[in-house]
């Protein structure tokens, strides 16, 4: 049956099928002197869909739905057919490009000889576009500024977070081998490949968001994606006040605590928020200081002038070529450094972090993967073991001890929402115990309102901080107010 067989038949079957009590489920069609739309197409699929008692609007909607694939697929091809390795050449502008294959899609669209109107014409080569040059039916939430993650399943099942919390999209990709595709245009705009000898990667976009692909035979119902999306402005100490993420006085100290080049290790849960409050107390560090940064996928947006930003490699085909995190650590202690900061410290590269605060490069800030400020330490004693250096116990707690100054853990709590819970100082060694004090927790007891949102707020817990005398040494002002007045609560 042609394309244009196939629109007829859903005009006529529309009308055939809708039941006289019923007369909105099939007024979504035009009378018969009128021509067959997309539009009416997609409201005739919309409203076949929501009367599930009805049959005939099911098997319409089908219809619909595999009319509407067709031509998008007979317009993509036709278009790869008309432009060949242009759509692939990357010396060729974006801009350009774009332009090439919009001017092309609409000839194609001409040559289908389906009535359509201009928005609907226009509708259709976004479609088009985001297929052929975009991340096709996921594009559209990577433009939708109120969606933080997009996690694709697999190709017909379609997630995204909006404030926090898990949605089904009714958004889908036509099949794995149009996932796929996505997947391969992402991780080759950086350098990365995919294949079944490598079939997991870490990439990022353009505008920094990061992503994690995973195809068969690891992935056992097809390619799976998932990105986490950063905002084209990065979030600001201010924006995390109103978000209700740090209390003003959190702020003050924080502030004081990174301009005293104290060094500071920000602990949490997977998506609680670290690389992004990493951001923040980076926009603390003064323009006259040389940061580098080092990375697995470069997510930081920084905003000072003098950074030097370091992204590790993976080994290339023939298992050759790997340049580590711990690599670029070394490395970068021969570049002259005022601040180092590290995405995420996951492997040896810690005994090689904690060396570097210890001897000279104060200031600097990494992250950790780790349920609280305690936990946060142990993982860091575990991460120095897998250096393979043979070292007791107690020398790496020292080394810990020594190195870190402060641990800011944020947390995800039930209602979605991200809350610095602890801001907790490391005051040194009692025995062989790591002494930590807490200077700020969250304040659980307040409960929940009737949205189920958590109404407590982080709190001082009135123990002003050991490094504050550093602060007065080298004239840093701070409130004697931020620490307040509450009972102590240590540790």
């Amino acid at each position: 049956m042609s394309l244009t067989d196939r629109f007829a038949q859903l005009r006529s079957g529309g009308q055939a099928s809708a039941p006289e009590e019923k007369p909105a489920a099939v007024d979504v069609f035009a009378s018969q002197d009128q021509p067959t739309t997309l539009g009416r197409i997609l409201e005739a699929k919309t409203a076949a869909e929501s009367q599930s008692g009805f049959p005939e609007l099911q098997q319409t909607a089908s219809l619909a739905s595999e009319a509407l694939n067709a031509l998008k697929e007979r317009a993509s091809q036709a278009l790869f057919e008309r432009l060949g390795s242009r759509i692939t050449d990357s010396s060729i502008d974006e801009a350009e490009l774009h332009q090439s294959v919009k001017d092309e899609l609409k000839t194609v669209v001409d040559e289908e000889q389906i009535p359509l109107t201009a928005i609907e014409r226009q509708r259709l080569i976004r479609e088009i576009i985001d297929d052929v040059l975009g991340h096709g039916p996921i594009q559209r939430y990577l433009d939708d500024p109120t969606v933080t993650e997009v996690m694709v399943n697999r190709f017909d099942q379609i997630y995204v977070e909006r404030q926090g919390q898990l949605q089904l999209t009714e958004s889908k990709f036509t099949s794995d081998d149009a996932l796929r595709r996505v997947i391969e245009r992402i991780v080759s705009n950086v350098g990365r490949r995919i294949d079944e000898s490598s079939p997991l990667v870490d990439a990022r976009l353009s505008d920094g968001s990061r992503v994690n692909a995973i195809i068969p035979p690891l992935a056992v119902n097809g390619p799976a994606l998932t990105i986490r999306k950063f905002g084209r402005d990065p979030l600001t100490v201010h924006d995390l006040i109103l978000m209700g993420s740090l209390s003003p006085e959190m702020a003050e100290l924080l502030k004081a605590c990174v301009l005293a080049r104290l060094n500071i290790i920000v602990s949490g849960g997977t998506g609680t928020g670290k690389t992004t409050l990493l951001n923040v107390l980076s926009s603390f560090i003064p323009s006259s200081d040389r940061i580098v940064t080092i990375e697995d996928a470069v997510e930081l947006q920084l905003q000072q002038d003098h950074v030097v930003r370091l992204e590790s490699r993976p080994q290339n085909i023939e298992g050759k070529g790997e340049i580590s995190i711990r690599d670029l650590v070394r490395n970068s202690l021969r570049m002259r450094p005022d601040r180092i900061v590290v995405g995420e410290v996951r492997g040896g590269e810690c005994l090689d972090m904690l060396q570097a605060m210890n001897t000279g490069h104060d200031g600097s800030i990494s992250t950790v993967h780790a349920n609280s400020p305690r936990d946060a330490i142990a993982r860091l004693e575990t991460l120095v073991l897998m250096a393979g250096m043979d070292l007791p116990l107690r020398a790496i707690r020292e080394q810990v001890a020594s190195a870190v100054n402060l641990i800011v853990h944020i947390s995800r709590l039930r209602d979605g929402s991200r809350r610095v819970t602890h801001i907790t100082e490391v005051q040194g060694m009692e025995g062989d115990i790591v002494t930590l004090q807490d200077a700020f927790v969250f304040d659980y007891s307040a409960g929940v309102d009737a949205s189920g949102r958590f109404l407590g707020k982080p709190i001082p817990t009135g123990v002003r901080p050991r490094f504050t005398d550093r602060f007065a040494e080298l004239g840093i002002p701070i409130s004697p107010a931020v620490f307040g007045a509450a009972p102590v609560r240590g540790r």
